[in-house]
């Protein structure tokens, strides 16, 4: 009987450690960050109506599915909270690559048009990449195009990729430092993994760490998580990120995710919570910086369309 009580005691007590460590825990919500990049964006694009422009966000959507059509929803309601005008194409599933390169040429071709966006996933018998070639780079509100891709590259001005952008800007909100630390990436897609690495690294305020990207081909990916300062999940495998692969005390961002119906399945399990010493939430963490960081590329893309300067 002594012995289960000693036991019990002791699970009493890791329980409690558990608990009192998720309490210490900081939380990074991603909508705070994101409120302060579009109320930003509102006044820029107040003082561009003032001046006889009206900033214009324009999209096209290919096909019937449901949640691509509630993303284009989401966003002209917010283009419209923020003074955008948001015209919108809206072409049938069984459209042409034809047809698909001619709906982005109209908006091309039309200065009243400032920023676009092609909602993705397209149909299987469409090439989306193709599609994002034909883009007025300067109009690439994604900022995938490859042109915008090779100046973040270079570190030249343009249209910065959303999800990383967002993660720089969520970092530099809460006043995590980034500057001299090291910073481990799982992940190295061309969306997130591979841009966010490129602009963590470059020299600037809210940038400058030791950056690593690894992925998980290589069979021993978590004794680099495990030694990052910052660590930031982009593997888009459901729960990968587990506590034991996490320094303690350590800024985790879970910025990989996975759809399966209408469930979003993150790649940071929620007991890691336990060993991070800030972390952003499953859900509202790095999905509302994304969005602002779009209108963010749509304002600025206006502003050098009337030659204001950056």
């Amino acid at each position: 009987m002594e012995s289960t009580i000693g036991e019990l005691v002791v699970e009493a007590d890791r329980l409690g450690d558990h608990v009192a460590r998720r309490a210490m825990t900081r939380m990074l919500p991603g909508g705070p960050v994101a409120q302060s990049v579009l109320e930003d964006v509102a006044a820029r694009a107040a003082v561009l109506t003032a001046k006889g422009v009206t900033p214009s966000l324009a999209t096209i959507l290919v096909g019937d599915d449901d949640a691509s059509a509630g993303y284009i929803r989401i966003k002209q309601r917010q283009a419209a909270e923020l003074g955008f005008d948001s015209p919108h194409t809206h072409l049938p599933s069984d459209a042409t690559q034809a047809d698909l390169h001619a709906a982005i040429a109209a908006y091309n071709d039309d200065p009243a048009v400032h920023g676009l966006l092609v909602q993705y996933p397209v149909p299987r018998h469409l090439d989306y990449d193709a599609a994002l070639q034909s883009m007025d780079p300067d109009k690439d509100v994604d900022g995938m195009h490859p042109l915008n891709m090779g100046r973040l590259a270079l570190g030249m001005p343009g249209p910065l990729p959303c999800t990383p952008a967002g993660i720089e800007a969520l970092l530099a909100f809460y006043e995590i430092p980034v500057a001299g630390r090291e910073v481990v990436i799982l992940g190295r897609g061309a969306t997130l993994g591979r841009p966010l690495a490129t602009l963590l690294s470059q020299k600037r305020p809210t940038a400058n760490a030791a950056v690593t990207v690894v992925h998980t081909g290589v069979p021993d990916w978590a004794r680099y998580t495990q030694r990052a300062d910052i660590l930031i999940a982009a593997a888009g495998v459901p729960g990968i990120i587990q506590p034991e692969h996490v320094k303690p005390g350590a800024v985790v961002v879970g910025g990989g995710v996975r759809y399966e119906g209408r469930r979003l399945l993150p790649d940071v399990d929620e007991s890691v919570e336990a060993v991070a010493g800030a972390i952003t939430p499953r859900v509202g963490g790095v999905g509302p910086t994304t969005v602002a960081m779009l209108f963010r590329n749509a304002i600025m893309a206006a502003e050098r369309a009337v030659g204001m300067p950056a």
